[in-house]
């Protein structure tokens, strides 16, 4: 491996100290993490550092890790920019003195100049040893004649997610893994939640293994009692290994049966069956981890091996009961399902103070039934919310899914640093999150850092390739973005996997705005109109058609005529929309402020569609930026 400061020279000739500190911090930050991957140091060279290791997939994984901690080094506030271009090849080596000569050196050497600022350039050698093993994806760039070496070389880029990249070019991503829906055979069929939520955990304590790329629960819960071949399964979530199983409870035992699967063989790798009391299944998922890790020939890191050797056993009826109220939630968010659940939740805390979960699961609850149910004003909602996630992340702080909620919180009442510092350590718990990458994303764009968002919403699209609410989202921001053909991808791919036609429809309304088609345009959202079954929407809905059809007197009748719109909050940001494409500002600026005053608003498409661009040049925007932290 060969890495190189960017820019250091440049910088030493015009500030000599400030060059020599950067150089010293990044050996600083460098240095260890060679040690903590078997890797030795060959030599420094003031600004890089040539080194070996004695397997290729930990010197790619060691490159990839370097990379992260300069990332995440880099994001701090006002720190000045560091960046390595790193390249690393396979081959012999001749020693002298501690040093290493050959052509594989030499090769590696002009390799490194080829990856970009930040960025990570293998051979083709070090591709076909790593690329079953890497949850990265792995981009081939042009074949290419390296300076002084006599043969091409392949030559292939690692796709970082801070960078981005375009979509896998197989079907199969290997290092990819979806855990699908695990079967009910328990002789009561209402202990049906136990097997969901038995995959739930699974899915959470597979992604915390930085090795996996897992599908989160969205994409394949549409896989329950499916008909499709394990085959078939793994290309359309792109991944190389499925895992399967199933649950049987009786009394205070469970019988659990795991099996994984190669998808494009269809060959067993692995297979095990568990029988164990209740109490020891927080055990079972520990021991299925590791032997999915092994299977799969990744390497767990020490931290990874002390996470999941130190998860915290409760009591099984508490357990259980956290199960219920997890399904529940997923099941739906009418407000009766939102309060069984929330009961199950409190059921659980009872039976079993230190369930974590069982505090986090109620805090997320109690989030949700304010911002859909509300009967109290948000600040209350919020402050119970906040306090009930702070107690789940002080009996554990390893817990992803506390600081996860804990973020939407902080969100909810517009703390966004801390909002996002939240994120990111739910995010480095549990990388395979979909749903933080996704809401993660979401705060991004309500910041105006609409690229970083767009890398955040594609990683929640590669962790749950089939979850229409995030296909949604990011259709949304590519249109803003201007890149409709990737936004039209999604939308197709939207009407083939979600249920909700109306926003299907409503999208490609936004599509056709955006590529300057209005009769299609309004021809979309009068088919929102037609599917649409709520009074007060369907008038809205009303009120926008006329509105781009020019009949701007119409649309504003519609509205007043809604007069229970002034006790609907929810929909105020709606009415501000509407009053914006009928051209009267001071009404979009009077219900946009009722939408803030009540903490229910999505600001990202004000900073973000083109088509704003009339409220964000007026100095009202800015104070209700202001007002939001955003400013």
């Amino acid at each position: 491996m060969f890495t190189d400061m960017v820019g250091s020279t440049a910088l030493a000739q015009t500030d000599e100290p400030e060059a020599l500190r950067l150089r010293e911090e990044q050996e600083t930050l460098v240095r260890p993490l060679f040690a903590a991957h078997k890797g030795r140091e060959v030599k420094s060279m003031g600004d890089g550092f040539l080194a070996e290791f004695d397997s290729a997939l930990r010197a790619v994984q060691c490159a990839i890790d370097i990379q992260q901690h300069l990332h995440e080094r880099n994001q701090q506030p006002g720190a000045r920019l560091i960046q390595l271009r790193i390249g690393v090849h396979l081959g012999d080596v001749e020693k002298h003195n501690n040093d290493i000569f050959g052509d594989a050196v030499n090769i590696a050497s002009r390799i490194e100049p080829i990856a970009s600022p930040g960025g990570i350039c293998i051979s083709g050698e070090v591709f076909s040893q790593v690329r079953n093993k890497i949850p990265n994806r792995l981009e081939k760039l042009p074949t290419a004649s390296l300076k002084g070496i006599h043969v091409s070389v392949d030559l292939y880029r690692v796709v970082l997610p801070w960078i981005g990249g375009g979509p896998a070019a197989t079907d199969y991503a290997p290092a990819g893994l979806g855990v699908l829906p695990f079967k009910n055979i328990s002789p009561d069929p209402k202990d049906g939640y136990i097997a969901e939520g038995l995959t739930e955990e699974l899915i959470s304590v597979l992604s915390q293994v930085r090795g996996l790329r897992v599908i989160s629960r969205t994409s394949v819960m549409q896989y329950l009692d499916t008909t499709r071949s394990v085959s078939q399964i793994g290309t359309e979530l792109g991944v190389g290994s499925i895992l399967e199983g199933s649950v049987r409870k009786a009394g205070n035992r469970l019988r659990i049966t795991a099996q994984l699967i190669d998808a494009p063989s269809d060959r067993h790798l692995w297979t095990q069956s568990y029988d164990r009391d209740l109490d020891d299944v927080f055990a079972v998922q520990t021991e299925i981890a590791k032997q999915v890790a092994a299977a799969l020939e990744v390497e767990l890191r020490p931290s990874e091996q002390n996470r999941l050797d130190s998860r915290r056993s409760v009591r099984p009826d508490s357990y259980l009961a956290y199960l219920k109220g997890r399904t529940l939630i997923h099941d739906s968010i009418s407000k009766a399902a939102l309060q069984a659940a929330k009961e199950q939740f409190e059921s659980a805390i009872a039976l079993d103070a230190h369930n974590a979960a069982a505090y986090s699961g109620l805090s997320e609850v109690t989030l949700m039934m304010g911002m859909v149910h509300p009967e109290v004003s948000p600040a209350e909602w919020i402050k119970i919310g906040r306090s009930l996630v702070a107690k789940a992340i002080e009996l554990d702080p390893n817990l992803a899914e506390a600081h996860a909620t804990l973020a939407l919180a902080l969100w909810d009442d517009f703390d966004y640093a801390a909002a996002e510092k939240e994120f990111r350590i739910a995010l480095a718990l549990n990388p395979s999150d979909s749903e933080v990458h996704n809401s993660y994303g979401l705060l991004l764009e309500d910041e105006g850092r609409a690229e970083e968002a767009l890398v955040e919403l594609r990683l929640a699209e590669e962790a749950d390739p089939r979850w229409h609410l995030c296909l949604g989202n990011l259709a949304h921001l590519l249109i803003w973005l201007g890149r409709l053909d990737d936004a039209l991808i999604r939308i197709q791919k939207y009407g083939e996997v979600g249920s909700d036609s109306l926003r299907h429809h409503y999208l490609l309304g936004e599509y056709y705005l955006a590529k300057s088609d209005l009769p299609r345009a309004i021809e979309e959202m009068g088919r929102c109109e037609e599917l649409c079954t709520e009074p007060h929407s369907k008038a809205l809905l009303r009120a926008h058609r006329h509105a781009l059809s020019g009949e701007l007197e119409k649309s504003r009748a519609t509205l007043r005529a809604e007069e229970s719109l002034q006790d609907r909050p929810e929909m105020a940001e709606d009415v501000a929309w509407i009053y914006f494409e009928t051209g009267d500002l001071d009404q979009c600026f009077r219900w946009l402020t009722r939408a803030i005053a009540n903490q229910n608003v999505s600001i990202r498409a004000w900073r973000l569609d083109p088509r704003l661009q009339p409220v964000r040049a007026d100095p009202r925007f800015l104070a209700m930026l202001q007002s939001m932290n955003l400013a």
